[in-house]
């Protein structure tokens, strides 16, 4: 049989062959085109538009977006987007479809976006672009790490399909390397032009001279480096021990000032390490009352401390509220090398404001002396001349401006030229007293001092004459007897106080005691009482007069104290309390030392007010004494002695506290009315002077008693037992809390009276 002949099916394998091949080239074709974009582009902008532009012509698609990935803040940004929008868009890395393919490295395409409850809408509603579908690949390095997110929207005819999968895929990976490369590219011009710009900032603030103008750019310029709301650079008074700042401009500018190891500041000052707190209010260190004060809130905290070239800490920069999040290990690093680049510029602001503060003391001083000073060179100019001297001398400064000593000293007056000429040969000092001097057919009585002058080098410079004109000193030297603080008569002499006068002033009184004195006298005896009192008081007028306070009297082992007069302060009540706070912790270092002698340690109670007092000289004509009365003085008083009851150390009025400019760490002990008066007053124990060991937990326990407190005054006793027996846990020596818990016990099982309002009267003084 014939055979029936077959038909070649050549043609259409080749044909098929040729549609792959044509695919394959059109990859290729792609491929290499999307090579040529990227290499053009010159930053990440550029090739991000250009992959953007590639991947919806090649997929058909409406819109286009690729996401990069920033580990700094875990978040997907993308420069560009195709359509009306051009602005950088922004959100975390697990948020959307997007979020989703980057965290799981699973590619998605989805047909109905609003049908998928992983597609987040926002950016839909905010630019009113309608999402229909999406597909969306992870971006992957060589190595398998997910940098980014590429995504098409919206195919414009049908639906993306596993061939626009594969094409977006191999778009993405040939365009890894490019996008890692203008992105590193660009954190290096980021960081570059980062630097340069701290270096100019650096460079404009080292050339700053005055400290404070310094202290008010640094502070700006951290706030803007770290994008921060606020900021304040600390520097330390080794003379008080205190952290200071100046806050503000011009008229409205005020110093601020606290102990360098208190808050957060004093705590990476003392430490000298870098503190970064991201919830403030949630770290016991944190002293929540400035913000109660000026109604600032603060949520996070970077505090760094101020190094100097010698390794020695100098200060602290503190930044609070960073916008947008907590400080990083990023924002540690830049405020580091911020301080440390400023700290010699700090330094040298500060020791030129120290050099030019000594000068302006020395100039103030000279020209505030009661005693003349007049300095003469070697040809006895006269150099210098102050206005006591001229003042002594009935001379202008006109008059003794380049005068010879030989002239203005003549006659009567030649033996002072004698005392010149006898220093000059002997450069030892001669001092005259009571001398006489004839002025202007005027007899004056000076005491005179001449010294010579000399330079560093050891070289003659001249001499100095001091003027002491003792004429109405003479005159008043028996009134000036009667009065036995010698402080206190030189600054009534000074401002020429009226002597017998008396007025009414804002005044702080602080009383201080002795407890047990009584048993304590008859271990000791006479001689041993006698030398613990000397040494006792001899610490305690050194605190009170530190802070410019007025030594009142010594009754027995008490002392009586005041701040205001017989001159005022701006921060008298401040004065009170650090005398306070310093008279505590320099007791309990002389308790140390007596009780390693084998002696038994001294205990006191102390008790400030503030109010309207009286004062003036009070006595007879032959004894007087300038002191202070009033009911103020009462209340103090009675706030030393009622130490002893709520087993405190230092009791503080609610008047003083109301004046108080600093901030201290203060618990409100209760409302009491005092022997003799019929007005509750507030009452106020002051624990600045503890430590952790003599107060564990402090903070904890205060915030605890203040808890109880609320809850006794409403009178919820079992409620405010609790909160005081919490309190007591955590300190089991605070002896306050074990009494509001006797005294709650008591009231539950004898309820007061009629309505309860919270008042404790005292019996007692």
């Amino acid at each position: 049989m014939p055979q029936t002949p077959t038909r070649s099916k050549t043609p259409a394998v080749k044909s098929s062959s040729e549609e792959q091949l044509r695919r394959k080239l059109r990859f290729a074709e792609i491929l290499l085109g999307i090579t040529r974009k990227v290499s053009g582009g010159d930053t990440l902008q550029e090739v991000l538009a250009s992959l953007v532009e590639v991947t919806s012509r090649e997929l058909d698609a409406e819109r286009g977006s690729l996401f990069l990935n920033d580990p700094q803040t875990n978040e997907l940004f993308s420069r560009v987007a195709m359509g009306s929008s051009h602005r950088e868009i922004r959100f975390l890395n697990s948020v959307g479809l997007a979020g989703h393919a980057f965290t799981t490295g699973e590619s998605l395409i989805v047909h109905d976006a609003y049908a998928d409850p992983r597609f987040n809408r926002d950016n839909d509603q905010q630019t009113g672009f309608v999402t229909r579908s999406v597909i969306c690949v992870p971006i992957r390095t060589a190595r398998g790490e997910i940098i980014g997110v590429s995504q098409a929207l919206n195919k414009r005819k049908g639906r993306f399909t596993r061939a626009d999968h594969d094409l977006l895929t191999a778009m993405t990976e040939h365009s890894t390397l490019a996008l890692q490369s203008m992105q590193t590219i660009e954190r290096m011009q980021r960081l570059r032009a980062q630097e340069m710009e701290f270096l100019e900032v650096v460079s404009e603030l080292t050339s700053e001279i005055d400290i404070r103008v310094l202290l008010r750019k640094v502070m700006s310029e951290a706030t803007r480096m770290l994008n921060a709301e606020r900021s304040t650079l600390f520097m330390n008074d080794e003379k008080t021990g205190e952290l200071w700042s100046e806050v503000g401009e011009g008229l409205q500018s005020m110093q601020i000032r606290l102990p360098n190891h208190a808050g957060i500041a004093g705590a990476a000052f003392s430490s000298g390490r870098t503190i970064n707190i991201p919830y403030a209010y949630s770290d016991l260190r944190f002293n929540p009352s400035f913000d109660k004060r000026t109604g600032f809130f603060t949520r996070s905290i970077l505090c760094v401390p101020i190094v100097n070239q010698n390794g020695k800490v100098i200060g602290v920069t503190q930044v609070l509220n960073k916008r947008g999040g907590p400080f990083n290990a990023e924002d540690e690093g830049r405020l580091k090398a911020f301080t440390a680049q400023i700290s010699i510029a700090l330094e040298n602001a500060k020791l030129f404001a120290d050099v030019q503060n000594m000068r302006n003391y020395n100039d103030s001083m000279l020209q505030s002396m009661s005693s003349g000073v007049l300095t003469l060179d070697t040809d006895r100019h006269i150099v210098t001349s102050n206005l006591s001297a001229r003042r002594i001398l009935r001379r202008t400064e006109k008059d003794l401006a380049k005068a010879k000593a030989d002239a203005l000293f003549a006659d009567a007056n030649a033996w002072v030229i004698d005392k010149i000429g006898r220093v000059e040969e002997s450069q030892q000092t001669d001092v005259t007293m009571d001398g006489e001097l004839l002025l202007d057919e005027e007899k004056v009585s000076v005491n005179l001092t001449v010294m010579p002058l000399v330079s560093g080098e050891g070289k003659r410079l001249g001499s100095m004459m001091l003027l002491e004109d003792i004429s109405s000193e003479k005159r008043m030297k028996s009134t000036m007897s009667r009065y036995m603080d010698p402080s206190i008569a030189d600054q009534v002499l000074a401002t020429g106080a009226e002597l017998m006068g008396g007025k009414s002033v804002m005044a702080t009184v602080l009383f201080t005691d002795i407890r047990g004195f009584t048993t304590l006298t008859e271990d000791l005896g006479p001689q041993a009482t006698v030398s613990l009192l000397n040494e006792y008081f001899e610490i305690m007028v050194d605190c009170i007069q530190r802070e410019g306070g007025m030594l009142d009297k010594f009754i027995g082992d008490a002392i009586m104290a005041a701040f205001g007069i017989p001159m005022a302060h701006e921060d008298d009540e401040d004065r009170a309390m650090r005398t306070a706070i310093a008279m505590i912790r320099r007791l309990r270092v002389w308790n140390a030392s007596r009780v390693a002698e084998g002696k038994r340690p001294v205990h006191m109670g102390i008790g400030l007010n503030s109010d309207i007092v009286v004062s003036g000289n009070i006595g007879s004509s032959k004894r007087m004494d300038f002191t202070v009365i009033g009911d103020g003085v009462n209340l103090a008083a009675r706030l030393e002695s009622a130490c002893k009851q709520y087993f405190s150390s230092i009791l503080v009025s609610e008047f003083t506290v109301a004046r108080l400019k600093g901030t201290y760490r203060l618990r409100e002990v209760d409302r009491v009315v005092v022997k003799g008066k019929t007005q509750a007053v507030a009452v106020y124990e002051l624990l600045d002077h503890h430590d952790p060991e003599t107060f564990p937990n402090l903070m904890d326990v205060v915030n605890q008693f203040n808890d109880g407190v609320g809850k006794y005054r409403a009178g919820r006793w079992d409620e405010a037992g609790k909160a005081f027996r919490e309190a007591l846990r955590r300190n089991p020596q605070d002896r306050l809390s074990q009494m509001y818990i006797d005294r709650c016990e008591r009231l539950r099982a004898d309820p007061p009276p009629g309505e309860w309002d919270g008042v404790w009267v005292m019996e007692d003084k």
